[in-house]
């Protein structure tokens, strides 16, 4: 029997200079994305990530006013490892975080302040694979960052942010998801996959709650199998796959 052909994914555009990563928690980036960061920042792009929360609420044994520091320092060192200096947080609330007009606001915020023709969030569909429930701090973060997208291009949405200082910008092309049941695009990770394994390890207190397997070999299993998978639809070279929305013009 003949195998059936995959689907190969085309190549994400390349002409950018500047991107924006938003999510809600620390970690999220390091689940996959992190080796097409790394790729970036060596041809010389910028990239800055934002933070909805600290992830406070996101190891048992801590309580929040603890793990909240402790996974901001993880997210900075795991930042830095992909070529990332510019990390913020919104300090909205690990776990409960609002889909609304606050959320949209500060994203769009953080649009403006960094101008990014390139926005990267993650999955905000209600199942990962169509299988396992999102979380709800996932979906209202990808659903704001869609819209956030656009709301950083109207003088009219947000005015007070003008007042504050930060003119509209309407040069963002492109809102890219990463862990998107439906990928488009891919960005080849061979080159970035080795600091993509550190970037995660980087989140080492995190890890170590999660799960008892040895953290190295749990960070480059689950990081190879990952990029393997989508190398298959990617001429066969280790990749990171996204849903690629390209911003509407009118």
């Amino acid at each position: 029997m003949t195998e059936p052909t995959i689907s190969q994914l085309p190549p994400m555009p390349d002409d950018w200079q500047r991107a924006l990563a938003v999510v809600a928690h620390p970690d999220d980036l390091e689940y996959g994305c992190s080796a097409a960061v790394a790729s970036w920042t060596d041809a010389g792009r910028e990239v800055a990530y934002v933070l909805a929360t600290r992830g406070e609420a996101g190891i048992a044994p801590l309580a929040p006013a603890e793990c909240g520091p402790l996974r901001e320092r993880e997210q900075i060192a795991s930042a830095a490892v992909v070529g990332v200096s510019a990390v913020e947080f919104l300090d909205h609330r690990d776990g409960v975080i609002e889909y609304g007009p606050a959320l949209r606001r500060d994203i769009a915020a953080a649009i403006r302040r960094h101008r990014p023709e390139l926005v990267i969030t993650l999955n905000h569909r209600d199942t990962w694979d169509g299988t396992y429930w999102n979380t709800p701090d996932h979906v209202a973060v990808g659903r704001a960052v869609l819209d956030a997208a656009g709301d950083a291009g109207n003088r009219w949405i947000f005015p007070e942010l003008t007042e504050q200082g930060l003119e509209p910008w309407d040069g963002v092309r492109w809102v890219a998801v990463a862990g998107s049941d439906t990928p488009t695009h891919a960005v080849d990770a061979a080159d970035g996959l080795e600091r993509a394994v550190r970037s995660l390890l980087a989140h080492r207190t995190y890890i170590e709650a999660l799960t008892d397997e040895d953290p190295e070999a749990y960070a480059r299993g689950l990081l190879t199998r990952s990029a393997e998978e989508t190398g298959r639809r990617f001429g066969g070279r280790p990749a990171v796959a996204f849903e690629l929305f390209p911003r509407a013009t009118a």
